[in-house]
């Protein structure tokens, strides 16, 4: 199966960093199809975007400055499936992305894509003190997955930080 396609571009607002893509956006080819993952929901719920989208609807979300990405493009049936040689490459790869596009803000979307990312073990939720790349913030967030046993609402609440801190950069801009 393919890797899908990032949505990315010079000067986002916000670049949104999965695991890797499930074998769903892998047929599909677009990000967060599965359909028990709540990213859509999440992000109409916090604020971020103006209507829920929809997985198919994924590259229209660069029109708001934000992007798609993930630290490994494999498709796989779960975050478990990556091998370790896959995260350390991939997280080179995402080091030079980064670098290269300038997001203001890099949403990784679960703790664990971040420790992989950072190789940082004690994460907590939102802007971290140090960002992996510099001139970027670096905000961790909970997984969209349905597996989480957060609530909706819960980890929502959680982007509502990240919107809060985006409008406020928009607003300083």
């Amino acid at each position: 199966m393919k890797p899908i396609r990032d949505h990315i571009k010079k000067g986002l607002d916000v670049l949104f960093v999965g695991f890797n893509p499930s074998l769903r956006s892998g047929e599909t080819g677009h990000h967060f199809a599965n359909p028990t993952n709540r990213f859509w929901t999440i992000l109409h719920q916090s604020g971020l975007t103006p209507k829920k989208y929809t997985a198919l609807e994924d590259e229209r979300l660069l029109d708001l400055g934000f992007g798609l990405t993930n630290i490994v493009s494999r498709p796989t049936k779960g975050a478990q499936d990556i091998t370790k040689e896959e995260y350390e490459s991939g997280r080179v790869e995402l080091k030079k992305k980064i670098a290269y596009y300038r997001p203001r803000i890099v949403c990784f979307v679960g703790k664990g894509v971040y420790q992989q990312f950072s190789g940082k073990r004690k994460v907590d939720w939102g802007k971290q003190a140090d960002s992996v790349v510099a001139g970027t913030i670096d905000f961790v967030a909970p997984s969209s997955s349905g597996l989480v046993r957060m609530k909706t609402d819960e980890i929502a609440a959680i982007y509502h930080e990240l919107a809060r801190m985006l409008a406020s950069l928009r607003n300083q801009s």
